[in-house]
């Protein structure tokens, strides 16, 4: 099957050769890995949130020198300064913005009217409901299988309830790695898959060496869901700093969190001032504690100490249940290639296989 055989609504918006995204994963999806996946035909995105604007700049440029693919930036939409970083992304002529939580009718409009491509990434079907109807272009739909802050449907129902609610296209994530998962989630009615942890277990990921083998050694069962980081379910793998954080009583979790909520202030470059105003935007609309948006410091530290730093026993490791089955470190246009060849090694399978009790499949392509 050539590559045009394998256009979908998702390739066709934002201009890539496979449905296939990078997630922007934070620490993780910088300019080598981003620039890399773009290059292998799938939609890399770069992750913004743990980036200053200059750095963002400077990113987005890096990757543009590398590859002169599609790609994608991640922006936090409760962000304070969420309207510099698009209008940053607007000048430096940024194919798609994607969203970890819905932004804002008018941060939309924005990036429309400018001819960037929005792609927010839901949770539930009324999120995907919403963001449809206030234009956005497409939504990633992740189930609880997903690393990170994660919801508790598995993507098998999640997904078929998206794509029947919505009339944009449907990228579907949380639990994908390789094309049975693509030819799966197209069956379902996405437009195509995303993937985090897979494109993190690449040689072309900047994450040390001492973490991939920690992700690799890992089983389906040693992968968790936990409050202790910052109050909200967090998935990542088990490791003894986070069977401690759960042990932690609330004063020692809230000075912990006190001390990393400093530490990020100074390496984001942020003011208190500001850092405040982002707690207000999360709390926003959403039933959080003061308690669980000061422990949301933990996060962007902890991450980094095993992401950047390499300290698995400082740091804590978002993870998809996926990792419990990923057994090696390819690069991402090895990873690319090899799921779509299984995918077409799938669709052949099926047709090859005579009559099907629900009738009669169509030949591939």
């Amino acid at each position: 099957m050539a590559a045009r055989e394998w256009d979908t609504a998702f390739t066709k918006l934002v201009g890539v050769r496979y449905p296939i995204v990078q997630t922007g994963m934070g620490w993780v999806a910088g300019p080598r890995l981003v620039s890399a996946a773009a290059e292998a035909g799938a939609l890399g995105i770069l992750a913004s949130a743990t980036m200053t604007t200059d750095q963002l700049r400077s990113a987005v440029q890096e990757v543009r020198s590398r590859t002169d693919a599609p790609f994608g930036v991640n922006l936090r939409a409760d962000a304070g300064d969420a309207a510099e970083r698009v209008r940053l992304i607007i000048d430096e002529g940024v194919r798609v913005a994607s969203f970890a939580l819905a932004p804002s009718r008018e941060l939309i409009a924005r990036l429309k009217d400018a001819g960037v491509v929005v792609i927010p990434s839901v949770g539930a079907r009324r999120h995907a409901e919403k963001v449809a109807a206030w234009g956005a272009d497409a939504v990633i739909v992740q189930g609880g299988e997903g690393g990170g802050h994660t919801g508790d449907v598995a993507t098998t129902v999640l997904l078929p309830q998206v794509v029947d609610a919505v009339d944009v296209p449907v990228v579907a994530a949380g639990g994908f790695r390789d094309g049975r998962g693509l030819v799966a989630a197209l069956a379902y009615g996405a437009a195509g898959i995303a993937m985090g942890t897979r494109f993190l277990l690449t040689s072309d990921s900047t994450v040390p060496d001492a973490v991939k083998a920690e992700y690799l050694k890992a089983g389906v069962k040693d992968v968790t869901v936990t409050t202790a980081v910052d109050g909200m379910p967090h998935r990542m793998l088990r490791t003894e700093l986070v069977a401690s954080l759960e042990r932690a009583g609330r004063a020692a979790a809230l000075a912990r969190a006190v001390r990393h909520a400093a530490g990020f202030r100074r390496l984001s470059g942020l003011s208190w001032s500001r850092m405040v105003r982002d707690g207000l935007a999360m709390k926003h609309g959403r039933d959080l504690s003061w308690s669980q948006v000061l422990l949301a410091a933990n996060t962007p530290m902890l991450l980094k100490a095993s992401m950047v730093e390499g300290r698995t026993d400082l740091g804590v490791m978002a993870s998809g249940q996926v990792a419990g089955v990923i057994e090696d470190l390819p690069s991402c246009a090895e990873l690319v290639d090899r799921v779509m060849a299984e995918a077409h090694a799938v669709l052949d399978r099926l047709h090859a296989s005579g009559p099907h009790p629900l009738g009669t499949l169509p030949p591939p392509g």
